[in-house]
């Protein structure tokens, strides 16, 4: 079967890299993958696997192998772009300025559908049922993951597992890596505003300055990293904006504040929310200010399940060889995958596409794109690895 995958995905490579490219040609932002969709189910039917639509824009597949009963494992790929503007000069660049395939989510889909093409052929050589899911909406609150799961996508049948893989630009092309356990960190995002009393700034002590307020704020939520976390779980608190004032002698009434927090233990983070709100609200009412604050609730930490990415990790050598299989480092990015992998076991990994070691091409930036040899070894791994992993 390893061959027979390998070779598949070897043939395809070609005609998925033009899939890539088309859809790097037309990203959609979150919530709005409506063109995308249709892209994606007139690739199932073409292959006649049958598909339901859930979330709007989401696209639930199946593929039934032999013994279809026997196990149900899911695999999942995100489909939705980043508002940025592209600044690569590509025959596939972005056709809609503005927005971009900034993150790998083109890849992610393209390597599923190649998977779908591969894992189609060979039905009648595999056992059990994998369901395709194609997600909306990662890269924006509440996350796409979140609303398939409200309509069911792990329900009805239940799979016994989900794999899903993300684009790494610091892994040479060729090479996937995993981690078991705690992988991607939760992320909440934070929004302050400070109120005082606005005043002449020649004359501060008749006003309330919420600058000045928020300030001390800025500095005092440090003590939430740095002086109650555990420091076998880590966290991360930072403020990404400050904004307050239009000119040079007058003290505003308010400053705003936003900023995240990331966190790998469950129990700390909605700990620390409440040590956030203590120290905040204690700060500016002694400083004479008042305080509104909103803690956005996001998306949970990814924990792979041990057993099932051991046994994926073991795979992947089988499929890939030693040499190409790597231990992925722990991140405090975010991922709506945590989703999935609080309700069943899950395994999040890493594809590499670093197209050049002396220029890595980050994602969330305007010049992101990969090796596109990395489609054949993603394609060719999900398909190896629904056919070759367990029930857990």
């Amino acid at each position: 079967m390893v061959e027979k995958i390998q070779s598949l995905a070897k043939q395809y490579a070609p005609e998925f890299i033009q899939v890539r490219r088309h859809l790097h040609a037309n990203p959609e932002l979150s919530y709005q993958e409506f063109k995308t969709a249709e892209f994606v189910k007139s690739q199932l039917a073409a292959l006649a696997i049958p598909f339901e639509t859930k979330a709007q824009t989401g696209v639930i597949g199946w593929i039934k192998g032999r013994n279809p009963d026997k196990k149900l494992i899911a695999l999942r790929a995100d489909m939705d772009a980043l508002p940025i503007l592209e600044a690569n000069e590509v025959s596939y660049k972005s056709l809609d300025e503005g927005v971009m395939h900034a993150c790998g989510h083109d890849v992610h889909t393209t390597c599923l559908l190649g998977a779908a093409k591969i894992l189609s052929e060979l039905k009648d050589e595999w056992e059990g049922t994998v369901k395709l899911i194609f997600q909306p909406g990662e890269e924006k609150n509440p996350g796409g993951a979140s609303l398939l799961i409200k309509e069911g996508v792990l329900e009805n049948p239940r799979p016994d597992a989900i794999l899903g893989l993300h684009v790494h630009p610091g892994l040479a092309t060729g090479k996937v890596s995993f981690r078991a356990g705690k992988v991607m960190a939760s992320a909440d995002e934070l929004y302050f505003t400070v109120k005082g009393k606005g005043g002449h700034a020649a004359a501060p002590q008749s006003a309330v300055d919420p600058i000045l307020i928020a300030s001390h704020l800025v500095i005092a939520l440090q003590q939430v990293i740095s002086r109650r976390k555990n420091p076998l779980n880590p966290s991360v608190l930072s403020i990404t904006a400050f904004n307050a004032g239009t000119t040079t002698n007058v003290i505003p009434g308010e400053v705003k504040l936003m900023g995240t927090f990331r966190a790998m233990d469950e129990d700390w983070r909605f700990e620390a929310h409440e040590i956030i709100r203590t120290i905040s609200h204690n700060l500016v009412t002694a400083m004479g200010g008042e305080l509104d604050l909103h803690i956005d609730v996001g998306y949970p930490n990814v924990f792979n399940n041990e057993a099932l990415t051991t046994k994926a990790k073991q795979k992947a050598i089988d499929f890939l060889g030693t040499h190409y299989v790597e231990e992925t480092e722990i991140r405090m990015g975010a991922e709506d995958f945590g989703y999935y992998t609080q309700k069943i076991p899950g395994c999040f990994y890493r594809l590499g596409v670093m197209s050049d070691p002396a220029n890595i091409r980050n994602v969330h930036t305007p010049t992101f794109d990969i090796n596109e040899n990395a489609i054949e070894t993603g394609m060719g791994m999900m398909a190896w690895l629904a056919v070759s992993v367990d029930k857990y």
